[in-house]
């Protein structure tokens, strides 16, 4: 019962959130995650009254689940910019900037946090700054694609924004496990190159396979149904399937076998969207189904932030440069990419911006470093990228918002949709009246 309370509370409260922010004009994602900081365990959980938010960060954890499913629901949206005909206009664009943004934002960290432990040796390693770099290049798909939705955000930018949003999962990976894999080689002196090179192309691919496989088999199994809604009940059991099935992790020898859930969803949302015929509509109808869950995953995102963080001032302090510099190597690295591959003044000035929300990948990173270096290294690159994402997912969501709106991709909604809207609304008094 309290589990369910706590749930419950979550949603309404997230939402109530929303209409208070909305003067402020905020997205709904920044009114999720503060509604989610209040009902966590350092607010109204702390007061310890069963079913009302979250007394203990166990109690967060508990609804993993429904995060676990969020996500892949999150992949496979956005698996639906992968269409071919899309490709073959923005494909080469999105993967050039894709790339180079990822990893102009590593080295920018990399070498600002290389002087951090050139002035404090004592606090940062030199692994833990390679670490770090590695965790930069990853950005949030989830606070992006919320914000695209709300705002039904539609232009070059856009169509641009989410594909290469979903490469920086595949690149984060590359990055993080060669640059991890180098941190664990200057603290023990022995060179993995299993760990750095193979396990890291061995889960991109497998999870490429996967996804594609379920993509198929998803498209065959549609033949089965005439209803639509017999359709899209299958397609959400499918995401739900392939979301569990990328759960699953094995060893071949030396070699890790593991797949990552947001690769897995994205690619069945790319090969269902590409020879499906009915992909549109029955994107459209998850979408619709999937609102709910996408704002109960930002509440309890909310209520994961370690607010205990602000306690540690070296945290403070390196989390800061962490977070202007990898802003920095963001903005320089779209700006510069875009502006090689030929994109409109609006994408060069405004890209950039819309990549700064990070949030899932990084928190899963920080995790496999936090489990994988020893004597504490780990957990200070836990507490810096944690600092980082609680900053990232209050004002990465707005600025992406604002970015949208400057390039021209957010309109304002017009004169006459309004007078409609209030119309409506008035004769819908004046006949509860009558």
């Amino acid at each position: 019962m309290n589990t369910l309370l706590s749930v419950s509370i979550a949603l309404l409260g997230g939402l109530l959130m929303t209409r208070a922010f909305k003067p402020l004009k905020l997205p709904a994602v920044t009114a999720y995650l503060i509604a989610g900081v209040l009902i966590g365990p350092y607010c109204l959980g702390a007061l310890g009254i069963d079913g009302l938010g979250f007394p203990t960060h166990e109690a967060v954890s508990g609804l993993a689940l429904i995060s676990e499913v969020a996500l892949g629901f999150i992949a496979f949206s956005i698996g639906n910019e992968f269409r071919l005909e899309e490709l073959k206009k923005t494909g080469k664009q999105a993967l050039i900037i894709g790339i180079f943004q990822a990893l102009v934002a590593a080295f920018l960290v990399d070498i600002a946090l290389y002087v951090v432990h050139m002035i404090m040796p004592d606090v940062l390693s030199t692994s833990q700054a390679i670490t770090l770099g590695a965790i930069a290049t990853a950005t949030a798909p989830a606070a992006t694609l919320m914000v695209v939705r709300q705002y039904k955000a539609d232009g070059p930018l856009t169509k641009l924004l989410l594909p290469i949003v979903a490469l920086d999962d595949a690149v984060g990976l590359i990055a993080f496990a060669v640059s991890f894999g180098v941190a664990k080689t200057l603290i023990s002196g022995q060179v993995d190159m299993i760990s750095i090179l193979v396990n890291p192309i061995v889960e991109i691919v497998c999870s490429l396979i996967l996804g594609a496989i379920m993509g198929w088999v998803l498209t065959q199994f549609e033949k089965l149904f005439n209803s639509n809604t017999n359709r899209l009940n299958l397609t959400i059991a499918f995401v739900f399937l392939t979301a569990s099935l990328s759960m699953i992790d094995f060893h071949v020898g030396p070699v890790h076998i593991s797949f990552s859930s947001l690769l897995v969803c994205m690619m069945l949302g790319t090969v269902f969207c590409n020879i499906c015929p009915l992909s549109h509509d029955l994107m459209a109808g998850a979408d619709k189904w999937t609102s709910p869950l996408f704002a109960l995953f930002f509440v309890i995102s909310g209520a994961e932030l370690e607010l205990s963080v602000f306690a540690n001032w070296a945290i403070v302090v390196i989390g800061i440069v962490y977070i202007i510099f990898r802003c920095l190597g963001k903005y320089i690295g779209a700006f510069a990419s875009a502006k090689a591959t030929k994109c409109s003044p609006e994408i060069c000035k405004y890209l950039g911006i819309t990549l700064f929300p990070q949030a899932g990948v990084a928190l899963g990173m920080c995790t496999i470093a936090a489990n994988g270096l020893a004597d504490g290294e780990g957990l200070l690159i836990r507490n810096i990228t944690l600092f980082a994402v609680l900053i990232y997912e209050i004002f990465g969501p707005v600025m992406t918002r604002m970015a949208l709106t400057a390039a021209g991709d957010i309109k304002p909604i017009p004169h006459e949709v309004k007078m409609r809207r209030h119309t409506k609304l008035k004769e819908a008094e004046e006949k509860k009246n009558k």
